[in-house]
């Protein structure tokens, strides 16, 4: 499925914003910043804000901020929007039974990635060796836009929506764990997210209840030996045979220790050792991470994998240092709020538009935000094989179909409404 936006029915608000949607996010993408170094992007963000009647700007942190809109509806709501948002959209009457909330939030990550982009555009990056490879260049953007239309609309809202602008997704501890001990998520009564994808089509919805992503977790392995002379290896410990035989027992750790429908992957990424041809080193060093949905695979994980490196370095005569890092937990959707979004998404794009979607094995720091309130993140497709646009996130060659922007602030115009009205 790939739909056409020229011929879906979007309010006209939405589509007088989509020109500007589209500068903004380009000017994003030709000036990355890394994670927590997010200063021009967050005074970019911070200039168009202020031009936008009705927001009240808070800065808990150094990069990134967060846009405040009160509402100032009475407590009967009004039926349907503004004529200006379109006839076809006015008909669509709010059809969940969930009681509205006070103040809701909506999130967008700001940050990039160290990869060096390798696309021929007019707007590639002008930061060496940084690249918008994620999308958040669009979720910035298509939240601006968002505020911009809304703004336009608080006396159709009952409530507060706080437009988070967020620092440091892709780097943990991760920004939302900083902002979540800084207290944004205090009198939130819901929390929402969205993440362009390059595994789905644009104009498609991925929807999923209960844990939509993996937690991500790292280990570092040190393993040290004695080094020597190639010609004499009975004279050494060698850390790289018992390297190599880590790494295969590593393999069997998801086939013949985790049950086998429950999802998890170990991953070794790196690997550092030796300093010439002809000498054995005294240590190796194994880098990777592990990706579990379940808490009791999650911290049974780095018992089974000390377990296996203490036994191989026991009979080899070598010791070791062992470390794991917690990074993200598993993004959970809460089930009520997902059955309900599930069901207005049908209604506002079409039953076609939503797809049942597996768990998704990458991470994402949303979930530390999610201890407060009930959520839930959607994933928006932005694929297309017609134009060719298909390379995978965190690659240089990372592209977002600019199509699939009008799809996510048209929906989060609706989720607003839907919520708030």
């Amino acid at each position: 499925m790939e739909t056409n936006t020229a011929s879906y029915s979007f309010s006209s608000e939405v589509l007088s914003e989509v020109p500007e949607m589209i500068r903004w996010r380009r000017h994003l993408h030709q000036h990355p910043e890394l994670s927590f170094h997010e200063e021009a992007t967050t005074e970019y963000i911070l200039n168009i804000l202020k031009d936008i009647p009705g927001l009240e700007i808070r800065r808990p942190a150094r990069t990134g901020c967060i846009a405040v809109l009160k509402g100032t509806a009475e407590e009967t709501p009004q039926s349907g929007y503004d004529s200006s948002l379109g006839a076809a959209r006015d008909s669509l009457q709010p059809s969940g039974k969930l009681s509205h909330p006070r103040a809701i939030l909506l999130r967008a990550d700001i940050d990039a990635l160290p990869i060096q982009e390798e696309n021929n555009l007019p707007y590639r990056s002008v930061c060496d060796g940084v690249m918008h490879a994620c999308g958040h260049d669009g979720h910035t953007a298509m939240m601006l836009a968002a505020a911009r239309v809304l703004a336009a609309h608080r006396d159709q809202l009952r409530g507060e929506v706080h437009f988070l602008f967020q620092h440091a997704e892709e780097l943990p501890p991760g920004g939302a764990a900083e902002l979540e001990r800084l207290g944004i998520m205090n009198g939130i009564d819901e929390l929402y997210g969205l993440h362009l994808s390059s595994n789905f089509p644009t104009g498609s919805f991925g929807v999923r209840a209960g844990a939509l992503t993996s937690a991500t977790d790292r280990f570092d392995i040190r393993i040290l030996g004695k080094g020597g002379h190639s010609a004499f290896p009975e004279t050494t410990v060698d850390p790289i045979v018992i390297a190599g035989h880590i790494i295969t027992e590593f393999q069997t750790i998801v086939s013949r220790r985790i049950r086998a429908v429950e999802p998890a992957v170990v991953s070794i990424c790196q690997l550092q050792a030796g300093s010439a041809y002809n000498i054995i080193p005294g240590e190796v060093s194994l880098v990777g991470s592990t990706r579990t949905f379940s808490g009791k695979t999650r911290e049974e994980m780095p018992i089974i994998m000390e377990q296996i490196v203490k036994g191989l370095c026991d009979s080899a005569g070598a010791s070791y240092d062992f470390r794991f890092s917690l990074g993200y937990a598993s993004v959970v959707n809460d089930r009520e709020l997902t059955g309900h979004c599930r069901r207005e998404i049908a209604r506002w794009f079409g039953p076609d538009a939503v797809l049942d979607i597996d768990p998704l094995m990458p991470g994402e720091d949303y979930s530390a935000l999610q201890t407060h309130c009930p959520g839930f993140f959607v994933e928006l497709g932005a694929r297309s094989e017609k134009k060719g646009i298909t390379a995978p996130h965190h690659n240089s060659h990372y592209l977002l179909d600019e199509d699939a922007l009008t799809y996510g602030l048209q929906y989060w115009v609706d989720l607003v409404h839907d919520r708030l009205q």
